[in-house]
C-alpha cells in the first residue's frame, strides 16, 4: 500500500511527544488506559491496531475523495454557467425560461393532491441514481450505529467487571499475605510456649511439636496455594483489561466514522432517518408514474430539454442533464447561490471527514507507532517487522 510507504518512510525523524488525555467520549481514538507495552503480545497487538486504523482511514479517504471530486465538479459547472458572456447567457436563459414554462403547463395538467412537493420531487429526481443505494447505506449505518453502541456498552461493562475482579484479587493477595504473617507469628508463639513447658515445667511436648508443625504446614500450604492462584488470575485479568482497551479503541474509530457517515447522508438527502428517505422514495415513484402519463405526450418539452443539454454541452458543462431540473437556478441568481451554498456545505463536510481520517486517525496512529519506537528503542526492530508483515498481508 502506497499509504504505508508514505507514512513509514522517515522513521529516523524527530518525533514529538504525543499529548494523551483521558476522554469519556466514544469519539476519542487514543488509549484511555495505560497499556502494558512491555508485554510482547500486547505490544504487537497495539501496533497492529494502529496499522488497521491507518488502513481503514486510507480506504475511507478513497471513498471521500471520489465524492469530494463529484461535488467539486458540480460547483465548477455553476461557475462556468455564471461566467458566460451576456449574449450566451441570454440564449441559455431563454431556453431555460421556455423549458420552465412547459414544465409549469405540464404541472397544471397534473393538478391534484400531491404526494410530495415539487422541491422534494426534483430533489429526489436529481438523486435518482443514488437514492436506493442511499436508503441501503442509511439503513445499514443506523443498524451498525446501534450495534456499535451496544458493543461499546458491553465492553465498558466487561471492563468494569474486570476492574472489580482485579480489586477483589488485590484484596485476596493482601489477605493471604496477612494470613501468612499471622500463621508464622502463631507458630512462633506456640513453639515458645512448648519450649517453656518442656524446660521449665519439664513436660513431654514432643506431640505438641508435631501437632504444631503439622497444623502450620497445612495452613501455610493452603495460604500459599490461594496466594498463587490469586496471582495467576490477576495476571489473566490484567491481560483481559488490556485487550478490552485495544478493542474499545478500534470500536471507537468505527463509531466516529459511522457517525460522520450518518451526518453526511442525512445532510445529503435532507432527511432525519432511513425510514423517512424510504418513504420519500416510495412517494417519488408514485408521483413520477402519474407525471409520466402526461410527459409522454409533450414532445415539445422533450425537444426543449435536449436543446438545453446541447447548449450546456457547448459550454463544457460536465453534467448538463442535472440542469434540466434546475432551470430556476439558471434564471434566478438567488436560487443558484442557494444550491452552491448546499454544495459547499456538503464539500466542507467531506473535507472535515477527509481531514479527520488523514490527520487524526492515520496521523495519530502513525505518531503512536513512532512514539512507541522512541519510548522502547530495544523493540524497534520487532515493531518494524510487525509493520512490514502487516504491509505484506494486505
Amino acid at each position: 500500500m502506497n499509504w504505508f510507504k508514505k507514512i513509514f518512510s522517515r522513521w529516523n525523524k524527530t518525533i514529538e511527544e504525543p499529548d494523551y488525555e483521558e476522554e469519556g467520549d466514544w469519539e476519542d481514538t487514543s488509549s484511555e488506559d495505560k497499556l502494558d507495552l512491555g508485554n510482547r503480545e500486547i505490544r504487537e497487538e497495539y501496533v497492529r491496531n494502529c496499522l488497521e486504523r491507518i488502513a481503514d482511514a486510507s480506504k475511507e479517504l478513497e471513498n471521500l475523495t471520489f465524492e469530494y471530486n463529484t461535488v467539486t465538479a458540480y460547483l465548477k459547472d455553476m461557475e462556468e454557467i455564471e461566467a458566460l458572456p451576456e449574449e450566451e447567457a441570454e440564449e441559455l436563459k431563454a431556453c431555460a425560461k421556455k423549458l420552465e414554462f412547459l414544465q409549469s403547463s405540464r404541472d397544471d395538467y397534473m393538478y391534484r393532491k400531491r404526494r410530495m412537493s415539487d422541491e422534494r420531487f426534483h430533489q429526489m429526481e436529481r438523486m435518482i441514481d443514488e437514492v436506493e443505494e442511499g436508503c441501503e447505506k442509511l439503513r445499514k449505518a443506523e443498524d451498525y450505529q446501534d450495534l456499535i453502541k451496544k458493543d461499546l456498552s458491553r465492553l465498558e461493562g466487561e471492563k468494569h467487571a474486570y476492574l472489580y475482579r482485579k480489586s477483589e484479587l488485590m484484596g485476596a493477595i493482601a489477605d493471604t499475605k496477612g494470613m501468612a504473617v499471622i500463621c508464622i507469628t502463631a507458630l512462633g508463639l506456640c513453639i515458645l510456649l512448648l519450649l517453656f513447658l518442656q524446660f521449665f515445667l519439664e513436660m513431654n511436648t514432643e506431640a505438641g511439636y508435631l501437632v504444631t508443625a503439622g497444623v502450620a504446614a497445612i495452613v501455610l500450604t493452603i495460604v500459599y496455594v490461594k496466594h498463587a492462584e490469586a496471582r495467576r488470575e490477576l495476571k489473566r485479568v490484567e491481560l483481559g483489561i488490556n485487550k478490552i482497551i485495544l478493542l474499545k479503541n478500534k470500536v471507537k474509530i468505527r463509531y466516529v466514522n459511522n457517525t460522520n457517515l450518518l451526518d453526511y447522508l442525512y445532510l445529503k438527502y435532507d432527511v432525519s432517518s432511513a425510514e423517512e428517505l424510504e418513504k420519500l422514495w416510495q412517494n417519488y415513484h408514485e408521483e413520477k408514474e402519474e407525471r409520466e402519463k402526461y410527459r409522454r405526450a409533450e414532445l415539445e418539452l422533450d425537444f426543449n430539454q435536449q436543446e438545453l443539454i446541447k447548449i450546456l454541452k457547448r459550454y463544457q458543462v460536465s453534467d448538463p442533464a442535472i440542469w434540466l431540473h434546475q432551470t430556476e437556478a439558471i434564471l434566478e441568481h438567488k436560487e443558484m447561490v442557494e444550491i452552491r451554498h448546499n454544495l459547499i456545505i456538503r464539500r466542507q463536510s467531506l473535507r472535515r471527514r477527509m481531514d479527520y481520517n488523514k490527520e487524526v486517525v492515520a496521523g495519530g496512529s502513525q505518531k503512536e507507532i513512532k512514539e512507541l519506537v522512541n519510548r522502547y528503542p530495544q523493540y524497534a526492530r520487532e515493531i518494524l517487522e510487525t509493520v512490514e508483515k502487516y504491509e505484506k498481508s494486505i
